[in-house]
């Protein structure tokens, strides 16, 4: 049942998981881990992103970061309530933090990160008492079609 209702949603709504993955597309075009961001309210995108860590030589541009901060940049604020953020692979600790301190209201994500991620797996921040705000999380967005893009660039790498 739970998934019926995620497809009515899906069909209903613009399809931001979508968005997400092409931001993660362009990221592995440029030599990127794969990982797309996008945050959206009222029906739109409000800001896109893929990672560039390597790109600007910083270990905290994270998709999420940067789209996190686009956001916050084009509203004049540093709450993002009342907006969704729809990301490829499950966030890290420090996206999660991030997600919390910015007050975002859902958390999409697609695959699961067993290695690394801080949702569903590791640390669990959302869970944790040291969290402020936890967001609603929906996980397993397109989740075959997100890992297996992961997969095959670190497959390529190899």
């Amino acid at each position: 049942m739970a998934r019926r209702n995620q497809r009515t949603y899906c069909l209903n709504r613009p399809d931001f998981m979508a968005a997400a993955i092409e931001q993660a597309q362009y990221a592995a075009a440029r030599g990127e881990v794969p990982i797309g961001a996008v945050i959206a309210g009222n029906g739109s995108i409000l800001s896109a992103a893929g990672n560039r860590t390597r790109e600007l030589s910083d270990p905290t541009a994270h998709a999420e970061i940067l789209a996190i901060r686009d956001a916050c940049r084009q509203l004049g604020t540093e709450r993002l309530t009342g907006y969704d953020l729809y990301v490829t692979l499950e966030p890290c600790a420090m996206c999660a933090g991030a997600i919390s301190f910015a007050r975002l209201r859902r958390l999409y994500f697609g695959a699961e990160d067993d290695k690394g991620g801080a949702v569903v797996n590791g640390t669990r921040f959302f869970s944790s008492p040291i969290c402020h705000h936890a967001p609603e999380v929906y996980s397993g967005l397109r989740e075959l079609e997100t890992a297996r893009m992961l997969k095959s660039f670190f497959k390529d790498r190899r």
